[in-house]
């Protein structure tokens, strides 16, 4: 191994000696919060660069950082056009239409309790089925534009996010739900004032969970039919180019969409559910 190599061992082994010290006696403060997993990715890109140039890895089988953001920065029009194609149009739609139905499904199972018994079961099914499996289906019956992303994202996030939301609407104990009752509230004003404000934090949880499923879903429902552009088309096609600095980069494109639509959900529940004990002290 070369001296590029050692070199970024080195630096890992003092950065996470650092990255210790720091988070054992500041681990509470605002900057080491941010500091500490900062440094820590940085440690890792620096890792694998030095890693794959000391033992002279075959880019065919892992590029280094370095190609990899020299193919993004020369592939930004080709990544954006990739990025609108499958994030925008079909994980967005299909979380977006798949979240609605799902939450007022998940009102009506909570105000008919016969569509508890009839539809969970049903929606258990849907979900235990493989997306290798559906997305073919779908594709076919859609059409290999971003509609048939959106439907199977909607079949992916459907079933956490009706299953969090029913939970929710439970949530509320019966002492709760016996004041209500006590001031003549309708089912209306019980679930518009008590129960979906309960309902809340378990709704974000589903919320998230779909937020990584709706980018894997559009993805890879973009492996069995799509035109000629695409995340997964992309990915596809370019490993079978031997082109995987841009398989890479459009990890890397997946990745940052995906912690920033989290994020955005995360600041949303902290707005929404600032009087959960789970937010305080944040």
């Amino acid at each position: 191994m070369s001296w590029q190599g050692w070199a970024a061992i080195l630096f890992w082994a003092l950065a996470l000696a650092l990255n210790v010290q720091i988070a054992n006696r500041y681990g509470n403060a605002r900057w080491a919060r941010v500091f500490v997993p900062t440094l820590f990715g940085i440690t890792l890109l620096v890792l694998w660069q030095g890693l794959v140039r000391g033992l002279a890895v075959s880019p065919v089988i892992l590029p280094a950082p370095s190609d990899i953001a020299a193919r993004f920065v020369q592939s930004l029009p080709l990544l954006w056009g990739d990025f609108t194609q499958t994030i925008l149009k079909g994980a967005l739609s299909g979380y977006v239409i798949g979240c609605t139905t799902a939450v007022l499904t998940a009102i009506a199972v909570d105000r008919f309790p016969f569509l508890q018994r009839g539809l969970l079961p049903v929606g258990n099914f849907v979900a235990a089925l493989p997306i290798v499996g559906i997305a073919p289906i779908l594709v076919m019956w859609f059409g290999f534009d971003w509609q048939s992303k959106a439907a199977v994202v909607v079949v992916m996030v459907f079933f956490p996010v009706l299953v969090n939301m029913v939970a929710g609407l439970a949530a509320t104990d019966a002492l709760q739900r016996d004041l209500m009752r006590t001031y003549s509230a309708s089912y209306r004003d019980a679930l518009l004032k008590l129960r979906l404000p309960a309902a809340m934090p378990f709704l974000f949880n589903g919320l998230k969970i779909a937020t990584t499923l709706a980018l894997i879903g559009a993805i890879v429902a973009e492996f069995f039919g799509s035109p000629t552009r695409g995340m997964g088309f992309r990915i596809s096609t370019a490993v079978g180019q031997l082109d995987l600095p841009l398989v890479w980069a459009e990890i890397a494109v997946a990745a940052l969409a995906g912690s920033g639509i989290f994020g955005l959900m995360t600041l949303a529940e902290k707005a929404v559910t600032f009087w959960h004990p789970s937010q305080r002290g944040r």
